[in-house]
């Protein structure tokens, strides 16, 4: 066994003993159940953990990360989550968020043939291709780059409106609210591309409502 493996449970035993420290019941409630207010839905790159950059405990938020943070409605793992965490878990806020310097997003500017990645970074070029205008007219590629990670981010916010659970709920409660983030590596700071939540429900509503009602403004009217 490498000793990088074993350094883990190295670490997780000095975890728990610093947690039971600080509080002899923490784990006993920790075991309880889950409340979380947020749904994060992350890229699966390693330097970008969610409940660290978020400064969350345990308990805090649901998360669901992939390549290149994408929200594709034929990925019944991705679909499964929002709607446990919408329906069932309650959570106030669903959080899309990017990362630059992301692969995911690199390899899908690339013409590369990626073997078993092709069908998911489809995604992103798809993004690519909605946003060719003014991406192309961005002559530096590293701000290139930066852009589309947040394109990226707007498309996936979108994608998690168009999902019945989200839009019932919103109706009823308004709530969730869906928001598109951007962790930068070169600084640590997250930042919020203050996606227009009730403006997306309103421009996409005629296409893909799905239930039969004026989404944003059907409680307040009320």
């Amino acid at each position: 066994m490498s000793q990088s493996y074993e350094v883990i449970f190295e670490n997780n035993k000095k975890w728990v003993e610093s947690k039971v420290a600080q509080d002899p019941n923490f784990f006993h409630e920790l075991a309880k159940t889950q409340n979380p207010d947020y749904l994060y839905i992350g890229c699966s790159d390693s330097r970008a953990t969610a409940e660290e950059l978020m400064g969350a405990k345990p308990g805090e938020v649901f998360v669901h990360r992939n390549i290149a943070n994408v929200v594709n409605t034929l990925d019944m793992s991705s679909t499964a989550v929002i709607q446990y965490a919408v329906e069932h878990l309650k959570v106030k806020h669903i959080v899309v968020c990017g990362h630059y310097n992301c692969g995911g997003v690199k390899a899908a500017m690339t013409p590369q043939d990626l073997g078993l990645l092709n069908p998911w970074l489809r995604n992103i070029r798809d993004v690519y291709r909605l946003h060719q205008a003014e991406l192309d007219s961005i002559e530096d590629e590293d701000k290139r780059y930066d852009r589309l990670v947040e394109l990226n981010v707007q498309e996936q916010c979108i994608n998690v409106i168009k999902m019945a659970c989200v839009q019932e709920r919103y109706i009823l409660e308004e709530q969730p609210v869906v928001h598109g983030w951007v962790f930068d590596l070169r600084t640590g700071k997250i930042i919020d591309l203050e996606i227009d939540f009730e403006k997306i429900l309103k421009d996409i509503q005629k296409i893909y409502n799905l239930t039969g009602s004026d989404w944003v403004m059907s409680r307040k009217t009320k």
